[in-house]
């Protein structure tokens, strides 16, 4: 005769799970694949950010100037202080989501994308203007 253990349902079989080193002891076990779910939702905000960086980089130091003076810092310098609050920010989103996963709490409300999508469009538009004035020499 089968016990009630042996009829348990196969998809709740013991999950991977780890505990960080400042676990206490009301946290529980956090299965794996989340917390590798929010390290690569992490590395993916950080690459973000980096890209931000290099492309406000560039844009300040290699592209053609404009007749507008400061055309190029008005569109590059807020791409690299966006990539800045954003690699800051996804380290701290990253740590909360790992608390509120360890305690079962709702995971923490990110502002960020909002911030993202505002300064990518002002950028854009910003970008868009200078485009229609002309730059040097057209």
């Amino acid at each position: 005769m089968a016990s009630a253990a042996d009829e348990s349902d196969p998809s709740e079989a013991a999950l991977p799970t780890e505990r960080s080193a400042s676990s206490s002891p009301t946290d529980r076990p956090v299965d794996v694949r989340f917390s590798y779910a929010n390290e690569r939702t992490f590395l993916a905000w950080n690459r973000t950010a980096l890209a931000l960086v290099t492309a406000g980089l560039a844009i300040t130091q290699l592209l053609p100037p404009f007749d507008v003076p400061g055309g190029r810092r008005m569109i590059g310098v807020p791409l690299i202080v966006l990539g800045i609050i954003i690699a800051l920010s996804s380290l701290r989103q990253w740590r909360g989501n790992e608390k509120a996963m360890a305690t079962g709490e709702p995971l923490p409300p990110s502002r960020v994308p909002v911030l993202v999508a505002a300064v990518i469009g002002i950028t854009a538009v910003i970008a868009l203007v200078l485009a229609l004035i002309g730059g040097k020499g057209s």
